[in-house]
């Protein structure tokens, strides 16, 4: 009876002890680092992601997302950051890289579609292009989130819809590429990051603000211009799930199997996503009610012009950063012709 009891004693302090060791890989916990807010729709398809994670690992894998740079993280230090392994998980967008990589700035640029289809025979190549950069900074790409090709256009508080109306105005941009292409064109353009964009449209430091339409209400340019006129498709580069090397050879086969395939998911999903014209409609017919005047689209020798400065200040861009930016734009611009 003696040695009955202990037996039993044995095999419950190892089952005790397998569960034990069970629990202590189920708190394997990653850190995600987001520099969105958490108010952007992108960031519901992170969440998803980490639900996934922790769904395809059996529960042996967690993601903390930390949304909005909450981890006081900077964007362009990030492929030092993921090098290094100070943090597991980064969201990656390669134009915040200029620094460190500046061939990544010239993937992709404003005026490389004219149509939204166009963006979805773009993305195996520009996913290709990031892993494959990515890579040579010891990060791991399992897949992202495809942004959706949202309508761009010009906000402005008078009724412009050519390139010659604009000519007597200046216009707010968010990048340099887009100050060189209007430049081209002869047309006055700054970068004002948009948090500040309200501020000088409202005090005229700016005329017209080029500017995603399907998401203007959400900063509320109804409130600073009247007028706005379609110009073309977004050309959004993707989000990239960025994994630090020491981070993903610290894990088993299981838990690397699980952010492969709940990224590839997120892709998946987002990606059916992107292209949406009864978003785009829902949307347009929403600023109408905001009291937006919806101007004819610009016409066709000016967006053929638009397209062809874009183009020049592209490539001016890929050139001054060496053959790898100048082979990122012969391939991407390529499928675009």
């Amino acid at each position: 009876m003696f040695k009955k009891s202990i037996v039993v004693a044995i095999i419950t302090a190892c089952s005790l002890g397998s569960l034990f060791s069970a629990k202590a890989e189920e708190i394997k916990t990653l850190k995600f680092h987001s520099g969105l807010a958490q108010s952007r729709p992108e960031a519901a398809h992170i969440e998803h992601f980490s639900e996934l994670v922790k769904e395809k690992s059996g529960g042996t894998l967690k993601v903390d997302v930390y949304h909005a740079g909450s981890l006081g993280l900077k964007e362009a230090d990030m492929l030092r950051t993921l090098q290094a392994g100070i943090v597991d998980i980064g969201l990656m967008y390669g134009e915040y890289y200029k620094r460190d990589a500046p061939a990544l700035a010239s993937v992709y640029a404003q005026g490389a579609i004219t149509e939204s289809s166009q963006h979805l025979k773009v993305l195996p190549t520009l996913r290709d292009i990031y892993q494959k950069a990515y890579a040579k900074w010891d990060i791991k790409t399992v897949g992202g989130v495809v942004a959706p090709v949202f309508d761009v256009g010009m906000h402005c508080k008078e009724p412009i819809n050519t390139l010659k109306d604009l000519k007597n105005k200046k216009v707010r941009v968010w990048s340099g590429h887009l100050v060189d292409t209007f430049k081209n064109l002869g047309i006055s353009a700054q970068v004002i990051p948009q948090n500040d964009m309200y501020l000088a449209l409202q005090t005229g430091v700016v005329d017209c603000a080029y500017y995603l339409s399907t998401v203007a209400k959400t900063v509320s340019l109804q409130e600073v211009t009247k007028y706005e006129a379609y110009l073309h498709p977004w050309a959004a580069s993707p989000w990239m799930f960025g994994v630090s090397k020491k981070t993903w050879d610290s894990l088993n086969e299981k838990q690397q199997n699980a952010l492969s395939e709940a990224g590839n998911q997120v892709w998946n999903e987002t990606q059916k996503l992107a292209v949406d014209d009864e978003r785009e409609n829902k949307a347009r017919e929403e600023r109408i009610t905001l009291g937006i005047t919806i101007l004819p689209k610009f016409g066709e020798n000016d967006i053929k012009s638009f397209v062809e400065a874009s183009s020049k200040a592209w490539k001016e861009m890929a050139e001054k950063s060496g053959q790898e930016g100048l082979g990122y734009y012969k391939t991407v611009s390529s499928l675009t012709k």
